[in-house]
């Protein structure tokens, strides 16, 4: 995790350079109302991350996004359901002992 520090430079001595790209219009817009959200311009995020990516401490890959069938979107949906609900649910332990004496009666 990286803190974010503001400083003044009283000389120009850093090197920088300027990376530009293009992105969705849709989508800048999301990442700056995020950013906004959490108090960071959206720049300081970018910055940030390349920083992780270049350290090494932030790695791209794909994620496949499971697909349900519909018989598990809807027991998930009910499952879902009865904990907003707070239903059918079990009730706390404070021991593995009182959980198996629970699961036993």
């Amino acid at each position: 995790m990286y803190n974010i520090y503001t400083y003044m430079a009283h000389n120009n001595t850093r090197m920088e350079s300027q990376v530009i790209f293009k992105v969705d219009k849709k989508l800048k817009e999301r990442a700056m109302q995020r950013a906004q959200a959490q108090g960071v311009p959206l720049t300081s995020v970018l910055k940030m991350a390349t920083k992780a990516f270049a350290e090494g401490q932030l790695t791209m890959g794909l994620i496949g996004i499971e697909e349900l069938n519909a018989t598990t979107r809807r027991e998930i949906g009910a499952a879902l359901a009865d904990i907003s609900k707070n239903k059918n649910l079990s009730p706390s332990f404070k021991s593995a002992a009182s959980a198996l004496k629970h699961l036993k009666s």
